[in-house]
């Protein structure tokens, strides 16, 4: 399968039926709407400090999944993780919860899907998980295999 942008999830899908498609409607939110790249993932509730360790360090091309467990109650990323991200070499973030800064996400060059936004930062304590198989709509991510996004959804290998 292909690791470029050069696909659509609709394609990759019909020639492999066995990939997870993600039901939960996620909103673009970066600057790029089609991204892939091998997953990492944290499960953290309301609290970044993750996050932003893991968005502040090499990202080779990964794409971190963060299951924030639907919460809409705070931002799990803003502007300024998301521009670390970006410089770290990041390809996308894909966030079950919210983000904020959305006009200066929208502007970099990162895939950015999350379920809205709210202005309200997190708390920053570092609590949660790194790289644990995290749940949800339907999907399961497993640290390590490959998600593919674009403007249609998402599909993971399972």
């Amino acid at each position: 399968m292909t690791t470029t942008t050069d696909f659509t999830t609709c394609d990759l899908y019909d020639e492999n039926e066995s990939l997870q498609s993600l039901s939960l409607q996620l909103t673009n939110f970066g600057g790029l709407a089609r991204f892939t790249g091998p997953i990492r993932t944290v499960k953290c509730y309301r609290d970044n400090g993750l996050v932003k360790d893991l968005l502040n360090s090499p990202g080779e091309g990964a794409v971190l999944v963060i299951d924030g467990e639907g919460s809409l109650d705070s931002a799990l990323m803003g502007d300024l993780i998301a521009a670390a991200a970006v410089e770290n070499g990041w390809a996308g973030v894909v966030i079950n919860g919210a983000i904020r800064d959305r006009v200066e996400v929208g502007q970099l060059q990162l895939g950015v899907k999350a379920l809205g936004t709210n202005p309200r930062k997190s708390v920053k304590d570092g609590k949660g998980e790194v790289d644990v198989v995290v749940d949800f709509g339907g999907v399961t991510f497993t640290p390590g295999k490959r998600l593919w996004s674009d403007e249609d959804g998402i599909v993971v290998e399972p």
